[in-house]
């Protein structure tokens, strides 16, 4: 790397994090068909293309919290001209990462991100709604970013949406539009685009929350419940995608959407 070398330095995962990595086998069996996985990176690629195409060439992308590679590999192929970084805090997710793309990887705390260059463009792809410490995660993406640096963000929408998918996925919060601008422009960011997304999947979700939300006990643990929303149902499955991919176009051409279970955040530093 040219413009101030990034550190290769590996920080150890800490098992403080608010992520189960035994997820990530799971994820990695089923990412690539998914049709949740898929519509979010349509969603991404079309977003970050458009983004991409404004940056000068030998521009640079982070991804923080990279996991199995899913998004970091629809990185690698939209971002051309530039250099992608993929950083994930456990290494279980790296291992499946370095399968996928030929990208660099980092292991890292974006607490302490172990970098001496800035960033042209930074991904947080639901990562945010792990960590405890929110804020000062915002202010470490914003101080890694170069000048007008751009940062996407996808996220978990409406609290009321809480559910057993949440507990076993170690969420410490979800969103609202309003909630998560504020805090942005808490950090010092300021908001380009925002919008909810998976409309189509909305009713879905909320019947099965609420069916579930009083018989979790009978109907299993919330690491079980879970693990039953990744299993692919063909029919459904493709309709769902086709649905999703409709959406991405949508929103990549700049309309938003007023229904959702998850939101997309273009926010540039101040």
């Amino acid at each position: 790397m040219s413009r101030a070398q990034a550190t290769a330095t590996v920080n150890h995962a800490e098992t403080s994090g608010g992520y189960d990595p035994s997820f990530f086998n799971e994820l990695a069996a089923i990412e690539d068909r998914h049709f949740w996985f898929r519509g979010r990176n349509a969603l991404i690629r079309q977003l970050i293309g458009k983004i991409c195409q404004r940056q000068r060439p030998g521009y640079f992308v982070l991804e923080i919290g990279c996991g199995t590679g899913n998004v970091l590999r629809t990185l690698r192929q939209t971002c051309r001209g530039g250099t992608v970084i993929g950083m994930e805090l456990w290494f279980d997710g790296l291992r499946y990462a370095r399968q996928r793309t030929d990208a660099m990887l980092v292991q890292g705390d974006v607490r302490r991100l172990p970098f001496r260059t800035q960033f042209d463009v930074v991904g947080m792809f639901d990562v945010l709604e792990h960590i405890p410490e929110e804020h000062e995660t915002l202010v470490a993406v914003r101080d890694a970013l170069a000048p007008g640096g751009k940062f996407i963000l996808t996220l978990p929408a409406h609290q009321f949406l809480w559910s057993y998918f949440d507990e076993a996925s170690r969420h410490c919060r979800r969103y609202s539009e309003s909630e998560i601008k504020k805090k942005l422009n808490e950090a010092g960011f300021r908001v380009e685009f925002l919008s909810q997304f998976m409309a189509c999947i909305f009713p879905l979700m909320w019947m099965q929350r609420k069916i579930f939300r009083g018989h979790q006990k009978k109907a299993g643990d919330a690491r079980t419940l879970a693990g039953k929303e990744f299993r692919i149902v063909p029919l459904v499955n493709n309709l769902l995608r086709w649905l999703l991919n409709l959406e991405a176009g949508w929103l990549a051409r700049g309309h938003t959407l007023s229904l959702g279970t998850s939101l997309v955040v273009v926010a540039s530093k101040v």
